[in-house]
């Protein structure tokens, strides 16, 4: 299997670009590399690139699962993982906006709730 590529600069940007629209700052994105199983079928993990970043106690990840494909989530705490209901995006503009829209509204129900903070 080819080895995945990094993020692009012009990747880079879309992230950095959509979580300053969304929270009104600049936010520190890290880069990292994650194990994957990108087969629902064979145990292979496979090598991602990874962005992550935090906000509001809540921990974000975006992985590049390969050329325009891209897989996301948010926790708070290990067993509180979620993601969108699409599993792997082929636009990251629409990855970002999704993963922030789906956090926003687990946010509100979650406050409304009472277990926690956002």
């Amino acid at each position: 299997m080819s080895q995945i590529a990094d993020f692009t600069e012009s990747e880079l940007w879309i992230i950095s670009t959509t979580l300053e629209e969304r929270y009104g700052e600049p936010l520190e994105t890290m880069l990292a590399d994650t194990e994957l199983r990108l087969n629902p079928y064979s145990s292979e993990l496979s090598n991602c690139p990874a962005a992550y970043w935090e906000k509001n106690g809540c921990h974000f990840v975006i992985c590049k699962t390969g050329d325009k494909h891209y897989r996301c989530q948010f926790y708070y705490r290990g067993h509180e993982m979620f993601s969108p209901d699409v599993e792997e995006f082929d636009d990251l503009s629409e990855c970002m906006v999704t993963l922030l829209q789906v956090q926003a509204d687990h946010a509100v129900n979650r406050e409304g709730s009472g277990t926690g903070s956002t």
